[in-house]
């Protein structure tokens, strides 16, 4: 039965360690398995397990015929378990060993996909430079020679579109325009008509969800000359369309998506802060689509610089009509001198005509330090410049993408995003904003994203074992965050002294922060008095590392704490009168006797170790204490109760320390005082008397010097209360304490 039992294990674990095998030949497996059982079998019975023609249920058939009793089966199941458990550490060591290097492949994959895609984008830029150097020649070729144009567009039916619309009437323009605008619903008001708006391009798309690449809808995109209208079909009306979007060419990307079946033949527009994918109806209307939104931008580039060219050229100035008024001359020549300064701003670089889409493409590809030096730069150049008209509409353009970069750094600091990396990640966002001069809105998103990482840390900790434990790691999780973001907001605002008023303050909330999660573990859980000390003291040395750039938060940590510790104190001090009272109700005044030498060398140990030096004196033969049980733990607990308060002392708890040990005394004091009143018995008075000179004598002064050991300034209280304590008198006929 046995051997039945120890197959079906011993079959699982063969056949768990190699999954892989097929059918065995029957001939020989018992005698290597018999092999297998000596001393150097393990190496062969890992030869036979790997082999390819392994079968676990025929091996396991063989061996039980072969073998000797269930012994040799339990042996052999234990060494083939052995194997197991050394191959799946094996397995695990190699994982392991491998991790590191996937994360690295990953990480240099992700970098050389980016690299990638700014190669790609890099291409279709000359590629569309190439593309407008050719169309200007064409174009000055055929402005030359009108019948060369002529008979090129004829030629040529695949000429490009610009180039044909180019020799289109304005009339044709306008006429396609309105009937654009009587197809769309909606967009009459949004796209008035004008002049110099015409309509480049249109046809039929599917718009994908971004994130999940789910099918949205089915739009009709419409390119116009300055700007993208994009709309959707009307369900009961053929060729209707309602308004859905309008988007400027000037703050309009175009990416290619690469191919990935079944999703195919898509591109994606990028509008700050959103962007939208389409899918075209095959590979060519796509290609037409990126070629002409993309030639359409440059035609709009290269419109508006020769605007502002145009613009920027001296315009001579009317002649004013002849006037009497000899004061004119002056007043005249005042207003020439501006008119003149402002024909010296000169906005026809190269640099200035492409900044608005070279800030587009840097927030985009989240290059924020070069979209701020190219702020810098244009303020640099207009910095000493007068403002006219043209300046003003490039600070316009300018100023939103402003916002825009803005609003990107604003959510690369918000709690929504990652809080991984720890302060030193919030460092490139928050210097960006100090350059743009927004210190103020920098700071506040530093202290929130801090605040948010300090409590999620926090809430992280898990509440095991002893409080002490959770304890050291809530002190060590919290103050090592505390410093580190002090140090990264010495280093990011160095140049900002008005910000650390708010970096107190924020210092200020997350401890309290801390010690609501402090005092939960601690004080809410009614810990003893000696747990709460200890806790107390690791969070008091924790807090003092915050010196060490100059932060003291000491006082603010003994102002949230001192309503917690007083409950404390009051707490145990009322557990130790509740004791007392209760000892004393039972006292009989005998002798202690503690029977053996070691627990009377116990009660020394714990005695000297409370300061009572002079124990010895009241020391007998054979174990003997001169002293009553009563008196002797009245004076072990007060110490302890003493020594434990003494580690949570501040000046704030003075009072309130005091007070407590003046009570506690005065429960042994009056009912020592109230027994020698109303002893009978001679012997018994004597013993009351030796235990009143052990407390006035020895306890009561040991107190008094170690309490102001602890605090640095004697106790008055204690010292009357010591003076009186024999002078109290109780009514002698009274059969009650006085307590």
């Amino acid at each position: 039965m046995l051997a039945q039992a120890a197959y079906g294990p011993l079959c699982a674990g063969a056949a768990a360690l190699s999954p892989a095998a097929a059918a065995a030949a029957a001939a020989g497996s018992g005698a290597a398995a018999a092999m297998a059982l000596g001393e150097g079998g393990g190496s062969r019975l890992r030869r036979q397990l790997e082999s390819g023609g392994f079968a676990a249920g025929e091996y396991v058939k063989q061996l039980s015929q072969q073998l000797d009793g269930d012994r040799d089966l339990q042996e052999h199941r234990q060494r083939i378990q052995a194997l197991s458990e050394e191959t799946a550490q094996s397995l695990k060591r190699n994982v392991y060993q491998n991790y590191r290097q996937f994360i690295e492949t990953a990480r240099e994959i992700s970098y050389l996909e980016s690299e990638m895609y700014q190669l790609s984008h890099i291409l279709t830029e000359q590629k569309g430079i190439m593309e407008a150097v050719t169309q200007a020649l064409l174009l000055q070729a055929d402005r030359d020679d009108p019948a060369l144009g002529a008979r090129r567009a004829a030629a040529d039916p695949f000429l490009p579109l610009s180039a044909k619309e180019a020799a289109a009437s304005e009339e044709g323009r306008q006429r396609t325009l309105t009937t654009l605008l009587e197809k769309v619903e909606g967009c009459r008001d949004l796209l008035p008509e004008s002049p110099g708006k015409y309509l480049v391009y249109n046809g039929d798309l599917v718009e994908y969800d971004a994130d999940h690449m789910a099918q949205i809808q089915r739009v009709h995109a419409f390119l116009m000359n300055d700007c993208l209208l994009v709309a959707t079909a009307l369900p009961n009306r053929r060729g209707a369309y309602r308004y859905d979007a309008l988007y400027p060419l000037d703050g309009l990307a175009v990416v290619n998506v690469k191919d990935n079946p079944p999703m195919k033949d898509m591109f994606k527009l990028l509008m700050f802060p959103e962007s939208r994918i389409f899918q075209a109806e095959n590979a060519k209307i796509k290609k037409e689509w990126l070629e002409v939104l993309e030639e359409t931008k440059r035609n709009r580039a290269l419109s508006e610089k020769r605007r502002l060219e145009q613009e920027a050229l001296p315009r001579p100035a009317p002649t004013p009509p002849e006037s009497t008024n000899p004061f004119e001359e002056d007043e005249e020549e005042e207003e020439e001198e501006p008119s003149a300064e402002e024909e010296v701003v000169d906005l026809s670089l190269e640099w200035i005509q492409e900044l608005p889409e070279d800030l587009d493409v840097c927030i985009a590809q989240r290059d924020f330090e070069g979209a701020v030096d190219l702020l810098d730069k244009l303020n640099e150049y207009l910095g000493d410049k007068p403002v006219s008209q043209p300046v003003k509409e490039l600070r316009a353009k300018v100023d939103e993408r402003v916002r825009q970069l803005t609003d990107v750094l604003v959510f690369e600091l918000s709690p929504d995003r990652s809080l991984r990396g720890g302060p030193r990640a919030t460092r490139r966002a928050v210097s960006q904003l100090i350059r743009l001069g927004q210190s103020t809105k920098a700071c506040e998103l530093f202290l929130k994203n801090r605040a948010a990482a300090v409590q999620t840390a926090i809430r992280q900790l898990r509440i095991e074992g002893a409080t002490l434990l959770y304890i050291h790691k809530l002190c060590h999780v919290f103050f090592t965050s505390l410093l580190e973001t002090a140090r990264e907001f010495e280093t990011d605002f160095a140049g900002n002294n008005g910000c650390y008023s708010a970096f107190v303050v924020w210092a200020r909330s997350s401890m309290r922060m801390f010690v609501d999660a402090f005092s939960k573990q601690v004080f809410d859980s009614k810990e003893s008095l000696s747990t709460a000390a200890e806790c107390v003291k690791v969070a008091k040395e924790h807090c003092k590392q915050l010196s060490e750039i100059g932060l003291d938060l000491t006082f603010i940590i003994h102002a949230l704490l001192v309503k917690d510790i007083k409950g404390a104190l009051q707490s145990y001090k009322d557990i130790i009168i509740e004791a007392t009272k209760h000892r004393n109700s039972e006292e009989m005044w005998r002798r202690m006797n503690l029977m053996t030498p070691e627990a009377l060398g116990k009660l020394r140990e714990e005695m000297r170790s409370c300061g009572v030096g002079n124990f010895d004196q009241y020391t007998g033969d054979d174990c003997w204490v001169n002293l009553s049980y009563t008196v002797v733990a009245f004076t072990k607990q007060t110490m302890a109760f003493l020594e434990e308060a003494l580690k949570l002392y501040f000046p704030e708890l003075h009072m309130v320390l005091l007070e407590s040990l003046v009570e506690i005394i005065l429960v042994a004091v009056q009912h020592v005082d109230y027994s020698l009143r109303c002893e009978q018995d001679p012997e018994k008075k004597a013993f009351i008397r030796q235990n009143a000179s052990f407390l006035y004598e020895t306890v009561l002064p040991v107190v008094e010097k170690r309490f102001e050991e602890g605090v640095g300034k004697p106790a008055k209280q204690l010292q009357d209360l010591r003076n009186a304590s024999r002078l109290m008198r109780v009514n002698p006929e009274s059969t009650t304490s006085v307590v």
